[in-house]
């Protein structure tokens, strides 16, 4: 039976092997306490969250005490952008109960700024260009109206564009306007880091880069800048309280160790699948549009537009030939529709509307190209008499 393919590792990757051995520990009698316990039980508890906290700062050059561990990306957004607007309602100085957030952003922050919204705020979408770049001139509108924080998100998950985070970063310093950037597809695929880059707030996850579902962190640079969206606890400065998923916080911090570590082998690993795999669709079907071909990406994404297809079905299809992608739109009540990011990048619908998403990790091989290959042909062929016949 042939070996099925994954090239869906936008969604999430498989956990590594020595993230597991480093979480299962904290999954047995051997380290099984709740952090905030002071015996030994506890202490061998906290040890493992204080190593996953220097493990993290040192990779993306932070402060340990940065370093707070939330549920996933989600979460961490959710508390850069909600938390950032309370925090400056609440201390008030001027500081205006509105955020900015880019047009391409995750709707975990798209929908945290619609919470800001419903919470009697305001929320500014920042436009952007046909290459992806948030639009400078609505950046500068956007301060000069005053923000409580504004978000860009580093690496794009659909489309995979790597943003201008430094000037837009340095916009908001110049400002004193805490900026945020969701970084969750960015760690260990391009450079990225707290030092090189005057970020206040960074979302990270662990199970984009090999670590498990349920853990992420928000590194804060300056804890004014975001209030509490879960109370109860005074664990994480009382910034993010609750007993700590201690399991998933050690794998976390594993996982970001050793992406960050292993970086430029990674990412060139990653340009020479994707490129070598565009490549070859377009030889297959050569009226495909490779979204973004030739803009700044991240080395892990492809998103391509296969005319006359249902993506959705090219996507089932390819899963019965035992080959793991997505859409790169969202289906609605069984429509397929374009997505927000391609509507806002201005990706004609007749393009965006066929959009199929591929993408890789460090597990994925040559031969994982070439068995996508193999069946896209028939498949595509197959697809394209479905989606004309239901279009008559």
């Amino acid at each position: 039976m042939t070996r099925p393919v994954y090239l869906d590792n936008a969604a999430t990757t498989p956990v590594r092997p020595e993230v597991r051995d480093a979480m299962l520990p904290y999954l047995s009698e051997e380290a099984f306490g709740n952090p905030s316990s002071a015996h030994q039980f506890g202490r061998t508890a906290r040890a493992g969250i204080d190593k996953a906290k220097r493990q993290i700062a040192a990779a993306l050059d932070a402060e340990p005490n940065q370093v707070i561990f939330t549920s996933g990306g989600t979460e961490a957004d959710n508390l850069a952008v909600v938390g950032g607007a309370l925090a400056a309602r609440t201390q008030g100085g001027g500081r205006p109960f509105r955020v900015a957030v880019s047009a391409i952003e995750h709707k975990a922050v798209l929908a945290a700024a619609a919470a800001v919204q419903r919470l009697g705020g305001e929320a500014i979408i920042l436009p952007v260009d046909a290459c992806g770049q948030v639009e400078l001139p609505a950046v500068d509108d956007a301060l000069e109206r005053g923000v409580a924080v504004l978000s860009a998100m580093w690496v794009n998950n659909e489309v995979g564009v790597i943003q201008d985070v430094s000037r837009l970063a340095n916009r908001c310093l110049d400002a004193k306007v805490p900026f945020h950037t969701d970084a969750v597809q960015a760690v260990g695929k391009v450079a990225c880091s707290m030092a090189g880059w005057p970020c206040t707030l960074m979302a990270i996850s662990a199970h984009k880069i090999g670590g498990p579902k349920g853990a992420g962190a928000l590194i804060v640079r300056d804890p004014k800048a975001v209030e509490a969206i879960i109370h109860g606890g005074e664990q994480q400065f009382g910034i993010r309280p609750g007993t700590e998923n201690v399991a998933g916080i050690v794998g976390l911090g594993q996982a970001v160790e050793m992406a960050v570590r292993e970086r430029e082998t990674t990412a060139k690993q990653l340009a020479d699948l994707r490129d070598g795999f565009e490549r070859r669709v377009l030889e297959i079907a050569p009226d495909t549009t490779i979204i973004l071909r030739d803009g700044n990406r991240a080395p892990h994404i492809s998103s391509v537009a296969i005319p006359g297809i249902d993506p959705e079905a090219l996507v089932m299809h390819c899963d019965l030939a035992g080959v793991a992608c997505s859409t790169g739109s969202a289906c609605n009540t069984g429509l397929v529709e374009p997505s927000h990011v391609l509507k806002a990048i201005g990706i004609p619908v007749d393009i965006a509307s066929r959009v199929v998403r591929f993408s890789f990790y460090r597990q994925n091989t040559v031969d994982d190209v070439d068995r996508a290959i193999e069946v896209l042909p028939e498949i595509i062929t197959k697809v394209r008499k479905l989606s004309a016949a239901l279009a008559i």
